[in-house]
C-alpha cells in the first residue's frame, strides 16, 4: 500500500454518526455546486499540502463522487475525493470506481480520515434530518475541517451543505468554515425559472422551515420576488439578463458577497448573518 493510500484509511473503532438516507441519486445533479466550490475554493485546494475532498453521503450510486474529482481537478490538479456513506451495502457497490484520487470508505458525520479535509460536500443529507439536528451535525462536520492558517492567507477548509432538485436544476446551500456559517448560494437554471421564491422549495435544512413572515430568509425571498418582476423589460434580452438587473438591483438592500461573473451562471451569494434565522 502506498504512503497516498494509506493516508485515506479510516481509524479502527471510530462510531459512525448519523443515519441511512434515501440515497436518491442522479448523473449530474451536483454540477452547480461543484462548479461554484471551483470557482470559490480552488485556490485553497491548489495551496493545500494534502487537498482532499470528501463527498460525504454520496447516496445509492457513485456518480457524485466520480464528478466531483473531475471537476476540482480542472482547478486543483492534485486533489482527491473520497466518497464517504453509512451504507455499508452502498459503500462495497462503490469500490469497483475506485482509481487514483478517488476512493470510498464506510462512515458518518463522523468523516472517518485520519486527517482533516479541505473539503466536505454534504448535498441533500440533512434534508432528511430535524431542524434541532442541524446545528450540531454542522459543529461536528466543521470541527473536521483543515484549520485556518492566516499565515499562509487561508481561511481553512470549507464545508458545503445544501439541497437540489432531482436533477441539479435548483440549489440552495451554506458555506461553512472551521468558524461556522459564512455565506448562502441560490443557484439555477434560468430558463426554468418562473420567479426567484421558486427556490424556496430547495433551502437547506437550516432555513426551509423560516421562510416564513418575520424570517430575514422570507424577506429576502420577497425582494427577490419584486426586484425580479422590475427586471421583467430585461427579460427581452434573456433570462441571464433579468437575472443580472435583479441581482444588482438586490445588492442594495442585502449583502451579496459576489459579481457578475457568477450571477451569469444563475447564481448570488449572500453572507449567512444576513440570512440566519432569528430566535
Amino acid at each position: 500500500m502506498t504512503a497516498r493510500a494509506a493516508s485515506l484509511r479510516p481509524s479502527r473503532g471510530t462510531p459512525v454518526v448519523g443515519t441511512v438516507t434515501r440515497g436518491t441519486t442522479n448523473p449530474n445533479r451536483l454540477r452547480r455546486m461543484d462548479r461554484w466550490i471551483a470557482a470559490t475554493h480552488g485556490t485553497a485546494l491548489r495551496r493545500a499540502d494534502h487537498p482532499v475532498a470528501v463527498d460525504l453521503g454520496y447516496g445509492a450510486a457513485p456518480w457524485t463522487a466520480v464528478e466531483l474529482l473531475h471537476r476540482l481537478r480542472t482547478v486543483a490538479p492534485r486533489a482527491r475525493v473520497v466518497g464517504v456513506e453509512i451504507e455499508p451495502a452502498r459503500v462495497a457497490a462503490a469500490r469497483p470506481y475506485e482509481r487514483e484520487g478517488l476512493a470510498f470508505r464506510h462512515g458518518g458525520f463522523e468523516v472517518p480520515l485520519p486527517g482533516r479535509p479541505t473539503l466536505i460536500r454534504a448535498a441533500n443529507v440533512l434534508r432528511q434530518y430535524d431542524e434541532a439536528e442541524v446545528a450540531a451535525v454542522w459543529q461536528r462536520l466543521c470541527a473536521r475541517l483543515a484549520p485556518a492558517e492566516p499565515a499562509r492567507g487561508s481561511r481553512g477548509g470549507l464545508l458545503v451543505e445544501g439541497t437540489c432538485d432531482e436533477i441539479g436544476r435548483r440549489h440552495v446551500w451554506v458555506a461553512l468554515g472551521p468558524e461556522g456559517p459564512r455565506t448562502v448560494t441560490f443557484a439555477t437554471r434560468l430558463g426554468s425559472l418562473e420567479r426567484p421564491s421558486d427556490l424556496a422549495e430547495r433551502l437547506p435544512k437550516a432555513l426551509i422551515h423560516r421562510n416564513v413572515p418575520g424570517e430575514p430568509v422570507h424577506a429576502f425571498l420577497r425582494d427577490f420576488d419584486r426586484a425580479w418582476a422590475a427586471a421583467a423589460p430585461y427579460a427581452s434580452y434573456g433570462a441571464r439578463q433579468r437575472w443580472i438587473r435583479t441581482v444588482r438591483d438586490l445588492t442594495a438592500d442585502w449583502p451579496v458577497t459576489d459579481g457578475p461573473a457568477r450571477w451569469r451562471q444563475g447564481e448570488v451569494t449572500v453572507r449567512w448573518e444576513a440570512l440566519a434565522p432569528r430566535g
